[in-house]
Parts: C-alpha cells; sequence; structure tokens
C-alpha cells in the first residue's frame, strides 16, 4: 500500500468538489487527512462480487462526499451490540421515564423511544423527499412508531400506546442545510458513516476492501482502520453504493473480535421520489396528543439534558483530552468521591455498582472500571473520569500517568 501524492491545486479540487455535498456531505477534515492515511490500493472483486472499475480510497471518499441523494425509500436493519450487562429491564424502564427528561410524559417522544436502537435488533423503514421531506418508523412485530418531518411540522407517533407527539420545527434546518428531528438519532448507514469519517485523521488507516452487493445494489467497500494499538474500534467498513455514492451498509467490529458492535444496513432501497402522502399525518382518533413548545425545538440530544444539567455541567471540571484519533481519552473531575461501593460503606447499592465494574489499582490510588464491547471508563475514589474508546490498560495507564 502506498500513500496517494498531494499538492495544491489537488487539495483546492477536493475542497470545491466537497462543498456540492448535501444531505449526506462529509466535513472538511475527512478530506484532508495525512498523506499516509489513505492507500491507493484500488477494489478488487472476489468470487461472487461485482466486477466494478477500479477505485481508490481517496476517490471512494470524494463519491461518498459529492452524494447528493435528496429522494429515497428503504428499509435498513440495525443491530446493536455493545455488550451492556442485563440489568433485569431497567434499561427499558429508564427510557420510557417522562420521555428522557423534559417532563413530557409521552411514550411518543423521540428523545427517550430512539434510544431503544442502542441495543438489540430493529427494523426500520426510512423516507426521504429532500431536506422539508423526511420519515422514519421503528417496526416491531405488533407496532409501529414513527417520527415525520414535513416543512415546519414535525410528528412522532407510537401506535402501541395510541400516542403523538408534536411540534413545529422552527429550528430553520431546511433553511440551514441541517438535519431534521428525525435525523437526531444517526440510524441509517449515511448518517453512520459520516460521523466515522468525522474521527478520520492521521492515526487511521483507509483504503478499499474489494466490492460487495447490497440490497441489490453494487458497491464498494471502504475500510477504516486504526493504526495503533489501544482503541477498542478492531475496523469499519462502509459499503457504499457505485452509482451514487450513498453508503449502504456500516458495520463497526471490535478491536476483541466477535459479533459487529454496530452493523446497519439497508436491505430495500429505491432512489425514486416517495409519495408525497408518504409524509403526510394526522392523529388517528383518540389520540393523546403532547405538544412539544419553543424550547424543545432543539432536538432530542438537547431536550434530553436534566433539569440543573448548566450546574451540573459546571462541576465537571478542566475536561481533557489525553492521546490524539482513536485512543484519544477523555478526563475530567467531578469534584465528587467516585463510585460508592461495598468497601465504602454503601451497602446493597455498592455493591450492585461493584459488580457491574472491575476494581483496579495503580498510582493515582483505586478505582473502578466500566465496560461495554466499545466504550471503557475508568473513576478513581477521587472522583476523576477517564473515558474513550479504549482498553482498561489504556485507562489505567493514562490514569498514572496524570498522577
Amino acid at each position: 500500500m502506498a500513500p496517494y501524492d498531494s499538492d495544491d491545486n489537488t487539495n483546492e479540487d477536493l475542497r470545491t468538489g466537497r462543498r456540492k455535498a448535501a444531505r449526506y456531505v462529509v466535513p472538511v477534515a475527512v478530506l484532508g487527512v495525512a498523506a499516509a492515511t489513505i492507500g491507493l490500493v484500488p477494489a478488487f472483486a472476489g468470487s461472487g462480487d461485482p466486477d466494478l472499475p477500479d477505485i481508490t480510497a481517496q476517490q471512494l471518499i470524494e463519491k461518498i462526499a459529492a452524494s447528493d441523494v435528496q429522494q429515497l425509500s428503504g428499509t435498513v436493519k440495525i443491530s446493536t451490540d455493545l455488550g451492556l450487562p442485563n440489568l433485569g429491564g431497567l434499561e427499558s424502564s429508564l427510557g420510557g421515564m417522562g420521555g428522557g427528561g423534559d417532563d413530557s410524559g409521552s411514550s411518543a417522544d423521540p428523545s427517550s423511544k430512539l434510544l431503544e436502537l442502542a441495543s438489540g435488533t430493529h427494523t426500520l423503514r426510512v423516507a426521504s423527499d429532500g431536506e422539508d421531506k423526511q420519515k422514519l418508523s421503528l417496526l416491531d412485530k405488533a407496532a409501529e412508531y414513527s417520527v415525520i418531518h414535513n416543512g415546519d411540522e414535525v410528528w412522532a407517533y407510537d401506535s402501541a400506546s395510541n400516542e403523538a407527539y408534536h411540534m413545529k420545527d422552527s429550528s430553520g434546518a431546511a433553511e440551514k442545510g441541517t438535519k431534521g428531528k428525525a435525523d437526531d438519532v444517526p440510524a441509517t448507514p449515511g448518517e453512520l458513516a459520516e460521523e466515522a469519517l468525522k474521527a478520520a485523521d492521521d492515526t487511521t488507516s483507509v483504503t478499499v476492501d474489494g466490492t460487495a452487493q447490497v440490497a441489490g445494489r453494487d458497491a464498494y467497500k471502504l475500510l477504516i482502520k486504526p493504526k495503533a494499538s489501544g482503541s477498542t474500534v478492531g475496523a469499519i467498513s462502509i459499503a457504499v453504493d457505485s452509482k451514487t455514492g450513498l453508503p449502504l451498509k456500516f458495520t463497526l467490529t471490535p478491536a476483541s473480535g466477535g459479533a459487529a458492535v454496530i452493523d446497519a444496513g439497508f436491505t430495500k432501497v429505491d432512489f425514486s421520489k416517495p409519495a408525497a402522502s408518504t409524509f403526510d399525518f394526522s392523529p388517528p382518533k383518540g389520540t393523546k396528543v403532547t405538544e412539544g413548545d419553543e424550547a424543545k425545538a432543539e432536538g432530542p440530544a438537547d431536550r434530553a439534558q436534566p433539569k440543573g444539567g448548566e450546574d451540573l455541567g459546571k462541576e465537571f471540571q478542566g475536561l481533557n483530552v489525553i492521546g490524539e484519533g482513536w485512543s484519544s481519552i477523555a478526563q475530567f473531575d467531578t469534584g465528587g468521591e467516585g463510585m460508592p461501593s461495598e468497601s465504602s460503606g454503601a451497602g446493597d447499592a455498592g455493591r450492585f455498582l461493584d459488580s457491574l465494574g472491575d476494581h483496579v489499582t495503580g498510582k493515582f490510588g483505586s478505582g473502578t472500571v466500566f465496560s461495554t464491547r466499545l466504550v471503557n471508563a475508568l473513576i478513581t475514589d477521587d472522583g476523576k473520569v477517564y473515558a474513550g474508546a479504549v482498553t482498561k490498560d489504556a485507562l489505567v495507564k493514562a490514569a498514572n500517568a496524570a498522577k
């Protein structure tokens, strides 16, 4: 694998091309990856894979950046396996408490409902007709949950409870070219790919890894891997439609091996204009409707902030980033005394928390590491937190070095 050469004229051409991207735009930083990062190894077709023209990683990223798919409909299957402990239904209970802390009390509130995508396997039906019209439906065995954005109207409807959540989209998403409410939680391969490509820098290896067929479409496979050890991310594979440049499938596998942490891909996709009626919604008779206010127009991530969130944020003193790229670790001080434990006299609560984490010691003293298959966090007994998509050993090393 050899790096591609770069010069001022080439870089300027890339920047100009990137500005043409719309809905699935890739940030400028993606194509500003250091020359040694992206290989020139072209795609090759394996047995049974589509035989497509050769393409380099640089060209494939340009293709994603230039993709301007405004109209589509399809079905997406998404599986998430973070390896979270079974808390006996605690996760689902927390997800249904008042819509994520905004006191709406509606089971249709997207701020909590779409968090279901954080675990298990789900089927989504998606549709888009430009920046003003999108629809995302989460399908269950006997129910359906939908978020519909049509002009300045946003509706969310939960057929299981016959509840709806309604608000005016006053954020100017269409005018600003930003995502609408239905896109606040990355759920499609394109949104997940955009987030992954934002992380690409000179600590990243990006190559083309052959071809594939996804949802009946010929695609190239872009492979993203951390160069250095220490990250829990093993590799990210993105299947890119050979004609439109739209990411069709996104797979993140952990460095520890085993099943993918995230696997999201279209099983069906159609690039024709969806019927206008797709984005029409009127609450069925008897539906309980909760109205959102102006303060809630910023999206689920903002509305999920608990009361007193600003004061809480002030307690996290001196946020610091240790390292770079995939191995970077966020470090901050809670100003507290760490996690309660059985040894600290916290009783049953401490015993429960002890069962969820691993006790560690070092120059920093002692603490507890809470782990998933992707993100780990070390909370020391003096209230300092070290977190990132890195191994437990990397967290302990960072905490030791900080002393």
